[in-house]
């Protein structure tokens, strides 16, 4: 059977805002989701918003807990992935009903870029309406803002949803950096919050539908994700031995 493919997109935004703080992508938020998936066996793609080099949030690489991460050495000493990263192509260059799912690992650059992002909103809509998961961890999220399934509601109403939370966003002195509070947005749109304590790890999926919190959840988030595509790959496999036999 074919190896299932995960696709990953990543945030292009290296500021908040213009002449704003450094972010970018939230290292941990793909690193650990990424080998979770790879040591599965899932072959993986990653793209991003403009394409080229993803930005890193230094924060996220610079203290003692991410750099004694095992993921992050794992991706520091991975040649070919530190690569990947540092020229990814634009998510309009690939077709989402290629891949078994898609993840949206967070960083704050993504509240810029992800909600703007028509293709990703379309290719989300496309997995999810298909039955396929959808998993996005902290603010990920941000990219499930804009899409809008065929009868028009947006796709998290009346959906259990986790992500950062405006207490998190408080607690890390970037209330007013962000251009909306990912909570707060995803409550308009009718999504039901799982919030759990701050910089804990809280994820939940609903349905196709896997989110989680904060950086500290994308391990739960991961886990998740895996185990669903574990099982469908059983159920395919069981399919395919049916079919031949």
């Amino acid at each position: 059977m074919t190896p299932q493919k995960v696709l990953f997109v990543l945030t292009s935004t290296a500021t908040m805002g213009v002449g704003g703080k450094p972010t970018g992508l939230w290292l941990e938020e793909f690193t650990i989701p990424y080998f979770a998936i790879h040591d599965a066996g899932y072959s993986i793609d990653i793209v991003s918003t403009a394409g080229g080099a993803v930005p890193i949030d230094p924060h996220s690489v610079g203290g003692e807990s991410a750099r004694q991460l095992a993921e992050n050495g794992r991706y520091l000493n991975d040649p070919q992935l530190v690569a990947a990263l540092a020229e990814t192509p634009l998510v309009e260059e690939v077709r989402f009903g290629d891949y078994a799912a898609v993840f949206l690992p967070g960083g704050h650059g993504t509240m810029w870029d992800l909600p703007k992002s028509q293709t990703l909103a379309d290719g989300v809509v496309e997995l999810f309406t298909a039955g396929k998961p959808v998993a996005a961890v902290c603010h990920g999220p941000a990219g499930l803002v804009g899409a809008t399934l065929p009868d028009g509601r947006p796709l998290v109403a009346g959906r259990y949803v986790s992500a950062f939370t405006t207490e998190e966003e408080v607690a890390v002195g970037l209330r007013n950096a962000v251009p909306f509070l990912l909570d707060a947005r995803l409550a308009e749109l009718g999504a039901h919050l799982v919030k759990g304590e701050p910089f804990k790890p809280t994820a939940v999926e609903n349905g196709n539908l896997i989110t989680g919190q904060n950086p500290q959840s994308a391990r739960a988030a991961a886990a998740l994700l895996v185990a669903e595509l574990k099982q469908r790959s059983a159920v395919a496999a069981e399919e395919e031995g049916r079919a031949a036999g």
